[in-house]
């Protein structure tokens, strides 16, 4: 087995409620690959070393599906509507993370990457094509031009949580949620939230292999 495959499987046993196929962890890996090959040529992440991405990039993203899967479980029970047909807008998703991991662990979900970078945008595309991953969508734009509606927006290092709020409001559907992924607990950028966003869950998690604090704060609009 491949160092880096052995890799994944061991993060993927320390990630609760996280079981994926042969062929997820093959995407996973597939996914990697694609990754390394453009950021030599298009700079699209600032990690280059593999094992790095591995735990930086993958396993991050990867520590965010369960919890993500619960959120989506809680909203249908007070729409009354299946997990099956979810939308989810990843905001500024540069290389696709979380948004193309995502993609590949639940393939129930429509997932779109949205990125102000053209050549960002194209490797999405590029991933969805080679992937096979018809959920997957890569959109070149602002996000505060998108309008359609989505059950949950969420970013990672996108920007502060009142930036990314306020400017992906108009993409967020009634009874969606926010999912910011953070590093360390971000009292100051929750303080300074508007009064219409309310904060309703921060969630600690666990990063097989990286040690570093982790978090998502979980919003919505409020009232």
């Amino acid at each position: 087995m491949h160092a880096l495959e052995a890799g994944l499987r061991e993060g993927l046993a320390q990630c609760d409620d996280l079981v994926l196929n042969d062929a997820q962890v093959a995407a996973l890996l597939a996914y990697l690959d694609l990754i390394q090959k453009w950021t030599k040529v298009y700079n699209l992440t600032a990690v280059r070393d593999p094992a790095e991405m591995l735990t930086h990039h993958l396993l991050d993203s990867l520590a965010v599906i369960a919890p993500l899967r619960k959120q989506l479980a809680a909203l249908s029970v007070d729409a009354a509507a299946p997990v099956v047909g979810r939308r989810l807008l990843d905001v500024g998703s540069g290389a696709g993370l979380p948004g193309i991991v995502i993609a590949i662990c639940c393939p129930d979900i429509t997932v779109h990457c949205v990125d102000t970078v053209a050549k960002k945008a194209a490797f999405i595309q590029q991933v969805a094509a080679t992937l096979r991953l018809p959920n997957l969508r890569g959109i070149h734009a602002r996000v505060e031009s998108l309008t359609e509606p989505y059950d949950v927006v969420c970013s990672r290092a996108f920007a502060s949580l009142v930036d990314f709020t306020n400017w992906s409001r108009d993409a967020l559907a009634e009874q969606g949620v926010w999912m910011g992924m953070k590093g360390k607990h971000p009292a100051d950028e929750i303080a300074a939230l508007p009064a219409d966003v309310a904060v309703f869950h921060v969630e600690q998690l666990v990063v097989p292999g990286l040690d570093a604090e982790r978090c998502i704060v979980w919003m919505r609009p409020a009232g």
